[in-house]
């Protein structure tokens, strides 16, 4: 897991200034290209019964050097592919469409691994890169809505960063995300702790609790995308909602009880994660809008290796419940700085 995120905080100068500064549809070819040929690489190696450990190293490594440098393309690409009015419908139903393959992929994973095996598994899943190329092969590009390129300079992560933070509405949506992402989005130590220690549940009560936190979020990206333009205000009821399904989670005196909170959370996970990507691609220039997503992604996949272990500790020596309450504590801080931004809109967030 370190190697395969590690990249988004390494490359961070490059990713972003490439987004901003090169063709984007054919620079996500070309990452997708990439993952899906290691994909195979993983398959044909499994297959052949020669695969180690340091294999799977190098290629989660190399995977997710090229995720780091796909993840600002592709969510910028969304702006150029249906204009700007339409980029909150399109970003939450890309998420609609994220969320049912997470409800649907794991099971056909899972089928094909013990019918063919799981060698066969990996190479199916680098075939499937093939369609996204295909895809996009067929894209007329005279219909797409081309942004303006970043001009090529030897500061441009520096820029982005300047940029960022002389805008106080951007940057109180990124310390929102790393507070709700650090402390708040480690379901997995939350819904395992809870289910084994506090209701002491088998394997399949544990993984069902998965598949009804997939509903919610899967209600909540539907719900953003009939919505109109996103906003501070969006986020800051996102937040307050995610504090409070934490905390109805933590007091949950049963397992379904539980599972019921874990809709609300998903739905607010969703609410809250799709509105600071509208938000920020809408109120960022065309030209700096890779930098600026590429330090959201950052921030928010790179704060866990850093929250994971605080929350784990406590779950460990005081109980999953008041781990749930260090969740529910980073959803309401998240919302008071939305509450600060907006109450001083003309003030810096923090002191200069």
């Amino acid at each position: 897991m370190g190697l395969q995120f590690a990249p988004l905080l390494l490359f961070l100068p490059w990713t972003g200034s490439a987004a901003d500064r090169l063709n984007q549809r054919k620079l996500l070819m070309l990452t997708q290209a990439t993952m899906g040929v290691l994909a195979l690489i993983l398959g044909v190696l499994t297959i052949a019964g020669v695969i180690q450990l340091w294999h799977v190293y190098a290629l989660a490594f190399l995977s997710g050097s090229a995720a780091a440098l796909d993840a600002p393309v592709r969510q910028t690409f969304v702006a150029e592919m249906v204009g700007d009015a339409d980029l909150p419908n399109a970003v939450a139903l890309n998420s609609s469409s994220f969320n049912a393959a997470q409800m649907i992929g794991p099971a056909v994973a899972g089928l094909l691994i013990a019918s063919v095996g799981l060698g066969w598994a990996f190479l199916l899943n680098g075939l499937s890169f093939a369609a996204v190329l295909i895809s996009m092969s067929f894209f007329r590009l005279s219909e797409l809505h081309a942004s303006a390129r970043a001009h090529r300079t030897t500061s441009g992560f520096l820029e982005g960063l300047r940029y960022v933070w002389r805008r106080p509405d951007l940057r109180a949506i990124l310390i929102m995300l790393f507070l709700i992402g650090t402390f708040g989005m480690n379901f997995p130590i939350f819904i395992a702790t809870m289910a084994v220690n506090v209701f002491h549940s088998d394997a399949r009560a544990f993984g069902l609790l998965f598949s009804i936190m997939a509903v919610g979020t899967l209600s909540g990206a539907l719900f953003a995308a009939g919505r109109q333009k996103p906003g501070l205000p969006s986020l800051l009821g996102g937040a307050g909602v995610f504090g409070i399904g934490c905390t109805l989670a933590a007091m949950a005196p049963g397992y379904w009880w539980f599972a019921a909170t874990l809709i609300i959370i998903g739905a607010a996970t969703l609410t809250f994660g799709n509105g600071t990507n509208s938000t920020m691609q809408l109120s960022t220039e065309p030209a700096m809008r890779g930098r600026v997503m590429a330090l959201r992604v950052a921030i928010a996949l790179g704060g866990t290796p850093i929250g994971a272990p605080i929350v784990g500790w406590v779950a460990n020596h005081f109980g999953p419940r008041w781990a749930l309450g260090i969740g529910a504590g980073a959803g309401f801080a998240a919302a008071l700085v939305a509450v600060y931004v907006l109450a001083h809109p003309k003030e810096p967030l923090l002191a200069q």
